[in-house]
């Protein structure tokens, strides 16, 4: 006899209080709920029900291998609801957080990629460099810049958020260009105001081992990073901004790279999604798009 299938049948039979109920529940008859016991306990070497002609009840053991039997049906059930949903057409809304920077400029082109594929498929996103959380708010994905959180969430790593410190030919020409970090400490620096840790606030730069956090501060500040950049652009100072947010300015001209001798430690990123949440076909496609997209390198 099948195990699965007796497994089945003796917590049926225990969940409903005799063999004749498991029987009728599960369209068989009462001795085929019999004989599937019989050969669960031939096969333990024990007895699993004390059962008479009026009652049953579970032997000690009984009650420690029903327990066991119900987790292990309960993952049978899971896997084949997993086979299902990968044939399932996604479709329904996604609510989605990220970083303002992030969100606005590498996340559109994958997002559009994925519902062009999936048109079934709506996407709320909410920007905000703020840390949400996905399940008061109830969110089904989030994008978030930093170490990776310790909670209910599962984080995926993603490939890591990259800075670089700019400011216009005019700025530079007007202040000099910063030779070592510290000389931050005596310019106008456009200061990012959103950021709610040290980990993302501070200005970090590297060279042969050492690390160097200038205590920096200026005139403007913003809790947007387009407010940032456009501000650079104007010659108001040097902005600390993401790489992507200034690649076509510095391709063009309108922003200068300083202190590029110096590396700057990328920030660690993260795709959060709740641990208990089932992947459904919308919310699997979208975590394997973005991680197809973001991938660490």
């Amino acid at each position: 006899m099948d195990r699965l299938t007796s497994m089945a049948i003796f917590v049926k039979s225990v969940d409903l209080g005799s063999f004749a109920a498991a029987a009728d529940a599960m369209n068989l008859s009462a001795q085929m709920v019999s004989k599937h016991i019989v050969v669960l306990e031939t096969r333990l070497g024990t007895r699993l029900l004390q059962r008479t002609t009026r009652t049953q009840s579970l032997t000690d053991f009984g009650r420690i291998y029903y327990e066991r039997c119900k987790l292990i049906l309960a993952e049978v059930q899971e896997a084949e609801s997993m086979a299902a949903q990968v044939r399932a057409v996604p479709r329904g809304r996604l609510r989605v957080t990220a970083p303002v920077s992030f969100g606005a400029e590498a996340l559109m082109p994958m997002m559009a990629t994925y519902l062009r594929k999936y048109p079934d498929v709506e996407i709320d996103l909410a920007l905000n460099d703020r840390f949400v959380d996905l399940v008061e708010e109830g969110y089904d994905v989030g994008f978030r810049i930093g170490p990776a959180p310790q909670s209910n969430l599962v984080a995926r790593p993603l490939r890591p958020f990259r800075l670089i410190a700019c400011a216009s030919p005019g700025y530079l020409e007007e202040r000099g260009s910063p030779l070592v970090p510290d000389d931050l400490t005596r310019h106008e620096c456009l200061i990012y105001s959103a950021w709610s840790t040290s980990v993302t606030r501070d200005w970090w730069f590297e060279r042969n081992g050492e690390r160097y956090g200038p205590a920096v501060s200026g005139q403007f500040r913003s809790n947007d990073a387009k407010a940032l950049y456009c501000a650079a652009v104007a010659g108001l100072g040097i902005a600390f901004v993401a790489d992507t947010l200034v690649s076509e300015a510095l391709a063009d001209g309108r922003l200068v790279k300083v202190l590029a001798d110096y590396a700057i430690p990328p920030r660690p990123m993260h795709l959060l999604t709740v641990v208990d949440r089932r992947p459904t076909p919308k919310l699997r496609t979208f975590i394997d798009a973005a991680l197809d997209a973001f991938a660490p390198a």
